[in-house]
Parts: C-alpha cells; sequence; structure tokens
C-alpha cells in the first residue's frame, strides 16, 4: 500500500484544520461546498446551454465552438504557481481566491441576461471569462484539499469531489433546461446564479494554517520536474487514461449504430451516469482505504480492459444484442468515476506543502490532455478503419497503462526512502 509522502502535511496544517471529528466533518463539507461552487456553473455551459442553443436553431457546427471553454481547464497548470505563491488578501490565502473568482462567476451568469440564446459569440466570449475563473478557483480548491486532507482522508475528499460534480451535473445542466423549459431564459439564468451564491459559505469557513506565513520556496514548474517521485507519478498521468477517450468519444455513435434508441442512450448518460457516479465515488473511497492506491489501479484498470474488450467483440460480431453494450457501458462510466477518485488521491499524496495547486494541477491537466486527445482522434480512426479496429486498439493500450501504472508504482514503494 502506498504511504503518505513525508512532510506533506505538518502537525500544525493539521491541527488548525482538522481537530477532532468536528474538525474532519468541517473539512469535509466546505470541500463539497468549494467543488460546487465550480461545477454548477460549468455544466450551465456545457450541459444546459448547447441544447437551448439548438432548439433556438443555432447550427451544430456553430454549437461545437463552445469546446474552446475546455481550453483554460487544460492550460491552467501555466498559472498555477501564481495561485500558490500570490495572496488577494493578506489574511487570507485561498479563500480569498475562491471568494473574488466566484463573484466573477456570478456576475458572468448575469451576463448571460443581456445575450440572446442564438448570440454564438457573446455566449462564448461571456463563457471564456467564466471557464478562465473556474479554472483559477479548481487551483486553489485542490491546493486547499491537498494541503489540508489528512492522507487516510483523501479517497474521501476526492469522493466528495466527485459527489459536488454529480450535483453540478443535475442542478447546473438538468435543472437548468427544466427551468428554461418552464420559466424561459431570464429565469434559468437568474436562478443558476443564485444557486451559484450559496457555496460562498463554503469559502467563508475555510481554514487556513499558513494565511499570513511567507511562502519557504518559489511556487513554479520547474520545482515539480525537479521531484523524482512528481516525475513518476507524471507518467502514470500521462498513461493510464490514455485509452478512454478514444472509447468514450465513440461510445455515443457506436451505441447509434448499433441501433440503441437515443431515449435508452440518454438514460445510460445522462440520470443513470449520475447516480453510478456518486455510487463510484463512494465505492473508490472505500476500497483505497482498505486496500490502497495501487491495488485500486491495477484492479479498475483491468475492469476497464474488459469493458473495452466487450466493445471490440460486438463490433467484430463475436457478441450481439443490446445487453452486452449496455453492461460495458454502465460499467465503464462506474471505473470513470472510480478512477478519478483513485488518481486524485495518487496525485494528493505527492503534492508538497510549499505549491500543492501547482503539483495536483500539473498532474490532473496531463489526465485530461491525454483524454482530450484520444477524443479528438476517435472519429478519425474509426472512419479510417472501424469501430472493431479502433476498441481493440484501445483494449490493448488499456492493458498496457495498467501495467506501467503497476510497475512505477512498485518501482517508488521499492525505493529505499519512499516519498509516497
Amino acid at each position: 500500500m502506498l504511504q503518505p509522502r513525508e512532510g506533506a502535511m505538518s502537525a500544525v496544517d493539521q491541527a488548525a484544520v482538522a481537530t477532532g471529528g468536528r474538525g474532519r466533518m468541517r473539512l469535509f463539507a466546505v470541500l463539497g461546498g468549494l467543488y460546487m461552487a465550480q461545477s454548477i456553473p460549468s455544466y450551465l455551459f456545457v450541459a444546459a446551454i448547447p441544447p437551448i442553443m439548438r432548439e433556438q436553431g443555432v447550427s451544430r457546427t456553430a454549437i461545437g465552438y463552445l469546446s474552446i471553454l475546455m481550453l483554460p481547464l487544460v492550460l491552467k497548470f501555466l498559472w498555477a504557481p501564481l495561485v500558490d505563491r500570490v495572496r488577494p488578501l493578506a489574511r487570507a490565502h485561498r479563500a480569498s481566491w475562491v471568494c473574488i473568482t466566484q463573484a466573477g462567476v456570478i456576475l458572468a451568469i448575469l451576463a448571460l441576461l443581456a445575450v440572446e440564446p442564438t448570440n454564438v459569440a457573446a455566449i462564448i466570449a461571456v463563457g471564456s471569462c467564466a471557464s478562465l475563473l473556474i479554472s483559477t478557483q479548481d487551483i486553489a480548491t485542490d491546493g486547499y484539499a491537498a494541503k489540508y486532507l489528512p492522507p487516510e482522508d483523501r479517497p474521501i475528499g476526492n469522493a466528495i469531489q466527485g459527489a459536488a460534480v454529480a450535483f453540478g451535473v443535475i442542478i447546473g445542466g438538468t435543472l437548468g433546461l427544466v427551468l428554461y423549459h418552464h420559466i424561459g431564459w431570464t429565469g434559468m439564468i437568474l436562478m443558476v446564479a443564485g444557486f451559484s451564491v450559496v457555496p460562498l459559505i463554503a469559502a467563508l469557513a475555510m481554514r487556513e494554517s499558513d494565511a499570513s506565513a511567507p511562502a519557504t520556496a518559489r511556487p513554479s514548474l520547474r520545482a515539480f520536474l525537479a521531484r523524482p517521485e512528481a516525475r513518476q507519478i507524471l507518467w502514470i498521468a500521462l498513461t493510464y487514461r490514455a485509452s478512454e477517450g478514444l472509447v468514450k468519444a465513440m461510445e455515443g455513435p457506436y451505441l447509434v449504430d448499433a441501433g440503441v434508441p437515443l431515449d435508452v442512450i440518454g438514460l445510460i448518460s445522462g440520470l443513470a451516469a449520475t447516480t453510478v457516479g456518486l455510487v463510484g465515488a463512494a465505492l473508490a473511497a472505500w476500497l483505497i482505504r482498505r486496500s490502497g492506491v495501487a491495488m485500486v489501479l491495477s484492479l479498475l484498470g483491468g475492469l476497464r480492459t474488459l469493458c473495452f474488450a466487450l466493445f471490440a467483440l460486438h463490433a467484430y460480431g463475436a457478441l450481439t444484442g443490446h445487453w452486452p453494450l449496455f453492461g460495458a457501458a454502465f460499467f465503464q462510466t462506474l471505473i470513470r468515476y472510480m478512477e478519478i477518485v483513485a488518481l486524485y488521491s495518487l496525485f494528493m499524496a505527492v503534492t508538497s506543502s510549499d505549491q500543492p495547486g501547482t503539483d495536483f494541477t500539473i498532474l490532473a491537466c496531463a489526465q485530461l490532455v491525454v483524454y482530450l486527445i484520444g477524443s479528438m482522434l476517435s472519429g478519425r480512426i474509426a472512419d479510417a478503419f472501424g469501430y472493431g479496429p479502433l476498441f481493440a486498439f484501445c483494449t490493448a493500450l488499456s492493458g498496457a497503462a495498467v501495467v506501467l501504472a503497476v510497475a512505477q508504482l512498485r518501482a517508488i514503494e521499492r525505493s529505499p526512502s519512499p516519498r509516497l
């Protein structure tokens, strides 16, 4: 089992935010509020607004331009050292970043009141500002979680993040569409902006032991890369999920081409996915606390490889009917939520106390970049070679990634002075 990195969190840090059970529950509640603060506006832009635009007659090509809103999430590692280093308010470090960025996000949502849902350029402009603020807030929140969660509570903290994201899907995405249907664009915007104010309570409840302490080192990307254990975990971040984007991007199109009705596909990818995500996040936290990150990642990687193999066998005709596809899609969703909890717990274990936001953000961006690259390439591969070869390649790639990850983790555990 991986052990926590020595010095990742001092006794002073722990005492400041987690004194007894009450402090522990307070920290969990704060993290839930902080992660929900990001997810509600995020899913307003990526889950609710695109269908509304389409209903208003906006072309699919124009709606596709909204993918540019993902750019700050991929590039946020570039300004993560700034968030770790700069204190907007002298007596509040990450809490001040959260308050400032969340206030900006609420203003960005309210700015949509002056925009018609058919105005693609204006929605992209407002959404880009919101995405930049949300990404910056995410750096501060992840840094706070990595710094103050005790090692044994990291799986629970990351499960809380998964649950908060699931509720963000419901509030910002599903509820947003329901509100639009019943009370229109203006009413929806005002309600979602109101929901986004509530998580500010969590920011005001943040407790930081280093609120006025000078940093002992200058946060930077170079400082992250200078640590051998950080470079080893970076390799895992760059390889473990390399196959997932390739499959996930083509899962929906393949289900359509296999004759699955659209309403069934919507059920699998919508409400069912949210429910599975909540269960998966809790299950992953329990497994990690019981057996460790290395075992959980190897188990999930093996199950993921099996799911991809089912897709490949179906594409080649070795399996028939819809039920194998439903099972593979269902368990792939469950596994994906569990993987995030396990990977983020691993990422937190390698963060340093001087720059937790920077370290965690680099690793999170690395796995996201690989996932997005796979998503962009999947259609080209499927068009060129077909679904069967695509899924077969992903099965092999998934298995190889699991072997590499386990080898890296075992190498760290065997090192003379393990840092994890």
